[in-house]
């Protein structure tokens, strides 16, 4: 019977290590996906804001409508359509949506200096990586914050769009606030749910499932970066 307890035992053990080393290549390949989707931002976001003629292309006409809610409309499409989807598919869909979204964000290097966009950049960088690192680590439970979040976006979303109509300054500095709380809030949610994700589906060793899903948790802290980013840019950017 002791030996028995000791090969359960040890059995147990070597799986749990298993699930440790494929839960540690999950989150690399998590965050390995958002860092492509962050340069391809990043880089058609510089190409256009720096080119006047196309800034003024985009953002001077009705098309700044089209480009602007695009990749709203992406991010349902792309939830809707992830299990009908290959993984190659789904991967390309992200990097179209990370290339579409520079786009949308384009006129920033053409509102604010290149220095106060890096020095956001950065404090971004280091809050997020505190806050994921936090959400990845912490023993709390934070699926109780959830239902929560997920309420407030919805009501910050409704109150950005009413603000584009009532352009009020008083407005858009409340929703500044409360997006940089409730995407610091989403950005340890996010990290805990995608690694309880893993830990929960790993044993039934679904590869399809497991690539679409480190997919769609890079498309979850792509989003709560890029977000936490332009809602501190109207803080800490300084305007041409």
């Amino acid at each position: 019977m002791a030996e028995y307890q000791t090969i359960r035992s040890v059995g147990a053990g070597a799986r749990t290590a298993q699930i440790d080393a494929g839960l540690r290549a999950h989150m690399n390949k998590v965050y390995g996906l958002m860092s492509v989707g962050m340069l391809l931002t990043g880089g058609v976001a510089w190409a256009v804001g720096t080119n006047e003629a196309m800034v003024s292309a985009i953002f001077g006409t009705p098309l700044k409508w089209v480009v602007m809610f695009a990749p709203l409309i992406m991010v349902f499409a792309f939830s809707a359509m992830i299990n009908k989807l290959s993984y190659a598919a789904a991967q390309l869909f992200f990097y179209v949506y990370a290339a579409l979204m520079g786009l949308s964000i384009s006129f920033i290097f053409a509102a604010y200096t290149g220095v106060s966009i890096a020095q956001t950049f950065l404090v971004t960088a280091i809050a997020f990586a505190s806050l994921s690192l936090y959400g990845y680590t912490t023993k709390k439970d934070l699926s109780g914050m959830g239902t929560f979040l997920m309420m407030g976006l919805i009501g910050l979303i409704v109150a950005s769009l009413v603000n584009i109509f009532l352009a009020s300054s008083a407005v858009a500095f409340a929703i500044s606030v409360i997006g940089v709380l409730i995407f610091a809030g989403l950005t340890a949610y996010d990290t805990q749910s995608i690694k309880n994700e893993y830990i929960q589906h790993a044993q039934y060793g679904d590869q399809d499932w497991l690539g679409k899903s480190a997919i769609m948790g890079a498309l979850r802290l792509y989003l709560d970066f890029i977000n936490m980013f332009m809602f501190l840019l109207q803080f800490l950017g300084n305007r041409e």
